[in-house]
């Protein structure tokens, strides 16, 4: 076994959730009043915590009203994420993943309560072992959450592999020095994710199982 912990991201890796996101930020800047950012200005900002995502994805909007953004979009994505499900085949890899004796965690940039909500949704808790999310650290691509994560089970950064669909999630790996995979059936496509070296792109969860129960 090469990699002891395998950490994950959660939206647009494991949870179908990348347009539904899209769309809550969407409708949050129509409540506002403001210029409503494209799906791709949108989707560029999944996966940061949700400050740092609203003052990204609508940067000219006064910092007064971070937080009403914020509760904005709290609400349009909370109405609806019950209605979200996970990526065909992920229970299986994960359950798969834990059979062979990895530690599974996730590294978000979900808040505490919305991870545990979505947790509790899919059914997915027995099968992680820890968890950090954006408002117990700092959010990506700072590597405070896998810096932690490693330090709570005594992982070296060279026996951990961290999975996700953005940018950020590469961008946190570097900045632990540990090895990433890309996912591109989430937020960022091949190409951008190409640019921060990950170990592999990989287009959909088989092709992901399959590069983990063959190199993982």
């Amino acid at each position: 076994m090469k990699y002891e912990m395998i950490v994950f991201d959660w939206d647009g890796t494991i949870l179908d959730s990348a347009g539904a996101i899209v769309r809550a930020i969407q409708a949050a800047c129509r409540d506002l009043g403001v210029v409503v950012p494209s799906d791709r200005q949108a989707s560029h900002v999944i996966g940061l915590g949700l400050l740092d995502a609203m003052r990204h994805a609508v940067p000219d909007l006064a910092p007064e009203k971070h937080r009403e953004m914020a509760d904005r979009y709290r609400f349009h994505y909370l109405s609806g994420d019950h209605e979200l499900t996970l990526f065909n085949g992920i229970r299986e890899m994960l359950e798969r993943l834990q059979s062979a004796g990895h530690i599974l965690t996730v590294a978000t940039g979900k808040s505490r309560l919305g991870l545990d909500r979505a947790l509790a949704y899919s059914g997915l808790a027995p099968l992680f072992q820890a968890s950090r999310c954006a408002d117990e650290c700092h959010s990506k691509p700072h590597p405070q959450m896998l810096e932690e994560l490693m330090a709570e089970f005594a992982v070296v950064p060279g026996a951990t592999l961290m999975i996700g669909d953005t940018s950020h999630d590469l961008l946190m790996a570097r900045n632990a020095g540990v090895d990433s995979l890309a996912v591109t059936y989430g937020a960022h496509t091949h190409d951008h994710l190409l640019e921060f070296q990950p170990l592999a792109c990989l287009h959909t969860v088989p092709e992901l199982d399959q590069w983990l129960a063959r190199c993982a």
